[in-house]
């Protein structure tokens, strides 16, 4: 397996500079994040501009990533395809092709997204609009050699406080999903949302393996004295993403047991890229401190690759 990182996390460095920084610190893959220059999500950047993206483009990047030996596991483009707003949910789908098409110019099979939620529906009505949405879609990325996959965060309080803003977050969900998709949509996995949750983060691997596209290297902490005295719901006005009893951590120092981990992920066969996703309010900021809790989160991981 490789590591690598999301580069929202380093969102201010240019693109040949991270390249170089990742080979200089032993990275090997990089999840490019290529949301537009202007857009609403906080943890978003654009390391490569997809609208702007041509031929003299991806040789560039082509060679800068062959000069240091770095590979692009896939592009990162997580915003909410099922938004409420009609005009919206048009841009947000319109940018997912243009992200399809430049996956497909620089030869790379993975493009991570969300599903989302319109609001104003229930998870099962969500489903229906799913389907609708991302048919086509999906469709489009099997003709451009690309396979869309989803990250599984509920993000709670996205749209509007205290309600799920995503609908991938549980095996139940994983299962409905699945079974109306076809094998070329997948799983971008993420254990720490799955602790927070209660699921069991390692006996899922088994069932959802083939349909494990990607991995996410993201830690969790819990405060457990802040659960009995608050509950699993928050306290009053919280929207529980990352402000309660639960807090995401460069890997090594939450909750998550990576050796078994990717142990359970050798068993399926895994061996793609571990991407570390860089939340942690601790090192998560200016360049130097992201930098270091990259390092960090490599460091951890590399004891049992």
């Amino acid at each position: 397996m490789k590591v690598g990182f999301l580069t929202v996390a380093l969102g201010e460095m240019r693109f040949e500079k991270m390249v170089q920084w990742a080979h200089e610190n032993l990275f090997e893959a990089l999840e490019v994040a290529v949301w537009p220059l202007i857009n609403e999500r906080d943890f978003s950047s654009t390391t490569i501009d997809v609208e702007k993206l041509d031929k003299k483009g991806v040789e560039e990047i082509k060679s800068v990533l062959d000069k240091y030996g770095i590979i692009i596991s896939s592009l990162a483009y997580y915003d909410n395809n099922l938004d409420a707003n009609e005009e919206k949910r048009a841009k947000i789908n319109q940018h997912l092709v243009r992200v399809i098409d430049a996956a497909n110019l620089l030869g790379v099979e993975l493009v991570g997204t969300f599903i989302g939620r319109d609001i104003r529906k229930s998870v099962e009505e969500n489903i229906i609009e799913f389907e609708k949405v991302f048919k086509p879609s999906i469709a489009y990325a099997e003709s451009k050699n690309v396979r869309l996959m989803i990250e599984n965060c509920p993000m709670i309080g996205w749209q509007q406080p205290e309600k799920i803003g995503n609908i991938f977050y549980s095996p139940e969900l994983w299962r409905e999903i699945f079974r109306i998709t076809p094998d070329s949509f997948g799983l971008n996995f993420d254990p720490s949302h799955l602790y927070w949750l209660g699921i069991d983060y390692l006996k899922v691997i088994g069932e959802f393996g083939r349909r494990i596209f990607h991995v996410h290297a993201k830690d969790v902490d819990i405060d457990e004295t802040l659960v009995l005295e608050q509950s699993i719901l928050g306290h009053f006005g919280t929207n529980l993403h990352g402000q309660s009893w639960w807090t995401y951590r460069v890997p090594g120092l939450g909750k998550i047991s990576w050796g078994d981990f990717v142990r359970e992920l050798r068993k399926i066969g895994y061996d793609y890229v571990i991407s570390i996703e860089l939340e942690d309010p601790v090192w998560f900021g200016p360049m130097e401190k992201s930098e270091k809790g990259l390092r960090l989160g490599l460091n951890h991981l590399r004891k049992f690759l």
